[in-house]
């Protein structure tokens, strides 16, 4: 069955953005040729899950949407009509998530933002997180947990380190 899988980073103290969307602290660890492994990663996956906030945040930046070439699922309250690979899709998170996990295809990945991946692990429909964090304390912007979540109980796959200060953290929930 396939996976969902959570790929984000995030400040040491659990923000994804700074204040005004801002995130320019994902430049303390820019390094010339490094990826972190998220080139290994989108080989694994085929679909994409993300907010609309986020979507546009993403397209008011580049002229081509970065994951053309996969079916990605835009979560919305309003509807709008699809492009290419792309759905906007207002419906239920959960029946999305169960109808996605049974078809055949690679893993999805879970983009953000912050709202439809808390949506997410309230439902448990998160089955592994990588989480990125980047030695940089913001204080303040989007959190990545929001404090009204269900306690998760999760397991340590593995670990990495980078040169850069640059930790990233391989979870796997653990369904009770």
């Amino acid at each position: 069955m396939r996976k969902t899988i959570l790929y984000i980073a995030c400040s040491l103290d659990g923000f994804i953005a700074g204040p005004n969307d801002n995130l320019d602290f994902l430049n303390a660890v820019h390094t010339e040729g490094e990826d972190y492994g998220y080139g290994e990663f989108i080989k694994t996956i085929d679909t994409v899950i993300m907010g609309r906030r986020t979507y546009d945040w993403v397209m008011d930046k580049v002229t081509e949407f970065p994951h053309a070439d996969k079916k990605t699922y835009i979560i919305t309250r309003q509807d709008r009509p699809s492009r290419g690979n792309i759905t906007f899709y207002s419906g239920s998170i959960e029946k999305l998530i169960h109808r996605l996990k049974v078809e055949t295809g690679l893993n999805i990945f879970i983009d953000g933002g912050a709202q439809v991946v808390n949506m997410m692990l309230k439902h448990q429909l998160i089955d592994e997180m990588i989480i990125s964090l980047i030695p940089v304390i913001l204080g303040d912007g989007t959190r990545l947990f929001q404090s009204d979540n269900n306690t998760l109980k999760l397991e340590l796959v593995s670990t990495k380190t980078f040169d850069t200060g640059l930790y990233q953290l391989h979870y796997r929930y653990i369904k009770t």
